[in-house]
């Protein structure tokens, strides 16, 4: 692993277009003007390193009084307050994290770095697998957040990705993140958009080759087709990242989340 697997923070503080050229007009019986061809213009090129600036609303940071640590993004429920992180991120050392919230489109050096708000997290869902003996097979997480003070839900404010729980390892993603300030001057979100390919290493994962995700970008949603399929987890290098591909067990472990909201 190369960094994006902090340890929990003490539980004192922690809670196409296509264009079509028509053929010119005849100038005579022979002589015709050639057709032209259609010309498409097709997905562009796989990014190898993220850029700085291109968030979305519905993805955050989880933070507490010392600042933030981890990526979290808002995955669609019926109630509306339910987020996606990586289990490593809100829990270990047997304990669940406390005391923390949950902020979307964070920009740390913006005069309101929270412009959604904070949403206070009230109860952490992990998998049996990861409160156990943290299996990395199961290292994806799921929130649920108290209302604002006007009554709101936090996906009434930002929106949602659906999540997706049969996609194959190999798709084209775009993950948004956000690095720890060392590697992040900006304090702001980063992204890339690229392909992945099944991780070798680890059953039922997938591999993205991209710079930039350094520490604070575990817990990124990998989308795909605006989907929400993955959570970024770790990776070997400093330009290789992982997540666990979501299934029926994380399916069951979002039910769970769920029903925890009230809904």
């Amino acid at each position: 692993m190369h960094g994006k697997r902090p340890s929990p923070r003490p539980l004192l503080w922690i809670a196409a277009l296509t264009v079509v050229a028509t053929a010119g007009a005849c100038a005579g019986p022979s002589h015709s003007a050639p057709r032209a061809r259609a010309a498409t213009s097709g997905p562009p090129a796989p990014q190898r390193s993220a850029a700085p600036g291109a968030g979305l609303p519905s993805v955050g940071v989880l933070l507490d009084a010392h600042g933030h640590w981890c990526t979290a993004s808002v995955v669609d429920s019926p109630k509306g307050n339910v987020v996606a992180t990586a289990a490593h991120c809100v829990y270990g050392d047997g304990a669940a994290t406390e005391n923390f919230s949950f902020a979307p489109a964070y920009s740390g050096k913006a005069r309101n770095p929270a412009p959604y708000g904070e949403w206070k997290v009230r109860s952490v869902a992990v998998d049996d697998a990861w409160r156990e003996h943290a299996d990395d097979a199961h290292d994806y997480a799921f929130l649920t957040l108290e209302a604002d003070g006007r009554g709101r839900q936090v996906q009434q404010v930002v929106g949602a990705a659906k999540p997706e729980w049969t996609s194959g390892p190999v798709r084209r993603v775009t993950v948004v993140g956000y690095p720890n300030k060392e590697h992040n001057p900006a304090d702001g979100p980063v992204s890339c958009t690229t392909g992945t390919a099944k991780d070798p290493h680890l059953a039922g994962s997938m591999v993205m080759e991209c710079d930039g995700f350094f520490d604070g970008t575990s817990g990124s949603p990998w989308l795909a087709d605006g989907r929400l399929i993955g959570v970024l987890s770790g990776g070997d290098t400093d330009t290789e990242s992982t997540a666990v591909l979501f299934d029926a067990r994380t399916r069951a472990l979002y039910d769970r989340a769920v029903k925890a909201s009230g809904a």
